[in-house]
């Protein structure tokens, strides 16, 4: 039995994808070879890897084992590129998979982001949103290298290695003159009667929400959904609706906005951001860096 770096990559790529089209074109392989390949890799094992539906494939059990194999010796092979490139050049140059939810991606990520790569060149960042509780399994079974995330929704957290990242406060914000603009606090289920501006169905703050008020046996009411924080704040400016947003984005939109913010008084509105790992001894050199990075601006932002 023979797979070079080319097959696990592709293998990898198709299953992450869904599709062998998508996995041809993320490991940039012309469709034909990475299905001659995928064949190929059938036939010498004498088994199937995937299942092939109208919307694309799935790993048969031969295949999920070949495709956790194919996380490991990549993750290694880019531990390798990593280390030799930093004695070799005096610096460090490889490729980072981050996932994170709503608040962090936007709030948070984007400063703390800017400054390491700019002292970082070589490095590129793959940054995708993830619910919450999807990101601590996807980090555990390979599919990312650290996770941003909520702890109150770290199901699968078990066995990673966990730091510290920051607190998220979740506030209310309404027009200056709403008839909720003179309170300080409100529970949530004190809104659910009111009109909501929010964020696009399936973000991960959208769908905090959404779970929220389900427990509540009540449902949320939005005229609009928008994909950004401040173009939220905007329609609430503009008595659309009332939204709840983190606390950071309504500060940062009062400055320019009139708006009145309204604390939670819900214990689920305050919560603590964590960043995961597999284990942060294996993980490349480059990589090992940006998760102390992080973890040091949760330190010096306390």
């Amino acid at each position: 039995m023979h797979f070079d770096l080319t097959d696990l990559r592709l293998f990898a790529a198709v299953v992450e994808g869904g599709s062998i089209t998508v996995g041809a074109s993320r490991a940039g392989i012309s469709l034909p070879s990475a299905s001659a390949r995928m064949k190929g890799m059938e036939e010498m094992l004498g088994t199937a890897l995937l299942e092939r539906h109208r919307r694309g494939v799935r790993p048969t059990p031969a295949g999920h084992a070949l495709f956790h194999h194919a996380q490991l010796v990549l993750a290694q092979m880019e531990r390798l590129r990593g280390d030799l490139r930093e004695h070799a050049r005096g610096g460090v140059r490889g490729h980072i998979r981050l996932i994170s939810n709503t608040t962090a991606l936007e709030e948070y990520l984007p400063d703390v982001l800017s400054g390491w790569l700019a002292t970082n060149p070589g490095v590129d960042i793959a940054l995708e949103e993830r619910l919450s509780y999807e990101i601590a399994p996807a980090v555990a079974q390979g599919h990312a290298d650290i996770g941003v995330l909520v702890a109150a929704d770290s199901a699968g957290v078990e066995g990673l290695e966990t730091f510290p990242f920051r607190i998220d406060r979740l506030v209310v914000i309404v027009p200056r003159g709403h008839a909720l603009a003179g309170r300080r606090n409100i529970a949530f289920v004190d809104l659910l009667d009111e009109e909501f501006v929010g964020l696009v169905a399936g973000s991960a703050l959208a769908e905090h929400l959404a779970w929220q008020s389900t427990r509540l046996g009540r449902s949320l009411k939005p005229r609009i959904r928008l994909r950004g924080l401040d173009a939220v704040c905007r329609m609430v400016e503009s008595r659309v609706g009332i939204a709840v947003v983190p606390e950071t984005a309504a500060t940062r939109c009062r400055r320019t906005m009139a708006l009145s913010t309204l604390r939670l008084t819900d214990t689920w509105a305050v919560r603590q951001l964590i960043v995961c790992v597999r284990r942060k001894e294996a993980l490349p050199a480059h990589t090992r860096r940006l998760v102390e990075h992080l973890a040091g601006t949760a330190k010096a932002d306390a």
